[in-house]
């Protein structure tokens, strides 16, 4: 009776958190609710948004307490092997939105913890979900209306979605970057089907502050990736290196260790909150002392 009246309790948490949703069955196919919805002030789901093919948003369950004042900043994110779904990040994804952030990842609608088999990602997709928050905020008739900070946009993404994030960095919406397991090919000889491949004059595009979080030495893109970061003098550039190699933690409940940098740097970068920048900011920096982590930044960060 005990477990019995626990589920009902929740289920009508749960009812009455969507009562106060402003997103409807008339806007979304289908919602999924992860790891309870996060451990962000905002509880979080993700949803499939009908008309917007091939991507899916992640934001807080209670839209109300968003506004023109209050806006919900923007993460735009690709996935690894240029897959088109966020399957294997949705933990990840979650957990940001659940810190008062709209994410808008490329690809189908996870409707399970199953692997992904279909079509392969493109770098315009980016471009599209950009496109589409901006939209939002300006249609009346969205439940997103006025509610988007279309100045603070961060485009990220993981391994190929890292590539596509560094084939769009030019793009002048963006106010931050977020690379993670990733890194422009040393070796300009290599090519991989479907995979964005430009040059390191590329790097020269970055017009915004910049983190690379790596999966140490493992990593298959540690050398990529690092190789790009000592190569950016012209914005504020970090490098934080997890030792789990190219997988990251993105899988694990909440996403793991890299949900600390990633949310930090959010906080910092969309929202100018001065305690997330101690992560990064001084010789002591919070992401130096927390155990498994190793730091790189360049000398603007710390101005």
């Amino acid at each position: 009776m005990k477990k019995l009246l626990t589920l009902v309790m929740f289920l009508m948490g749960t009812m009455s958190l969507f009562a106060q949703n402003t997103i409807d069955s008339n806007v979304i196919s289908q919602q999924r609710i992860i790891d309870n919805g996060g451990t962000g002030d905002y509880k979080s789901v993700m949803l499939e948004i009908k008309g917007f093919d091939a991507h899916t948003v992640f934001c807080p369950q209670n839209l109300s307490m968003f506004n023109s004042t209050h806006p919900l900043p923007v993460l735009v994110w690709g996935n690894g092997a240029c897959s088109n779904s966020p399957w294997e990040h949705f933990r990840f994804l979650s957990e940001i939105a659940s810190h008062g952030y709209l994410v808008v990842a490329t690809g189908f609608f996870p409707k399970d913890d199953s692997r992904y088999e279909g079509e392969m990602s493109t770098p315009e997709q980016q471009i599209q979900s950009i496109d589409w928050a901006v939209a939002q905020n300006s249609k009346k008739d969205s439940p997103f209306y006025q509610k988007i900070d279309v100045t603070a946009v961060c485009v990220s993404g993981m391994s190929c979605g890292g590539l596509q994030t560094l084939f769009n960095c030019a793009d002048p919406r963006i106010t931050a970057y977020m690379i993670c397991n990733s890194g422009l090919f040393i070796d300009s000889s290599i090519a991989m089907p479907n995979m964005p491949m430009p040059g390191k004059d590329q790097l020269k595009k970055i017009h915004a502050p910049v983190i690379y979080i790596l999966g140490g030495k493992e990593d298959i893109a540690y050398e990529n990736g690092m190789d790009d970061f000592h190569r950016i003098t012209d914005v504020p550039a970090f490098a934080a290196n997890y030792p789990v190699g190219h997988g990251g933690t993105y899988s694990q409940e909440f996403g793991g260790e890299f949900r600390f940098p990633a949310v930090a740097w959010l906080d910092w970068q969309l929202k100018k909150d001065k305690k997330a920048a101690k992560m990064f900011q001084g010789a002591n920096c919070g992401l130096s002392q927390r155990d498994g982590w190793t730091i790189e930044k360049n000398d603007k960060i710390d101005r």
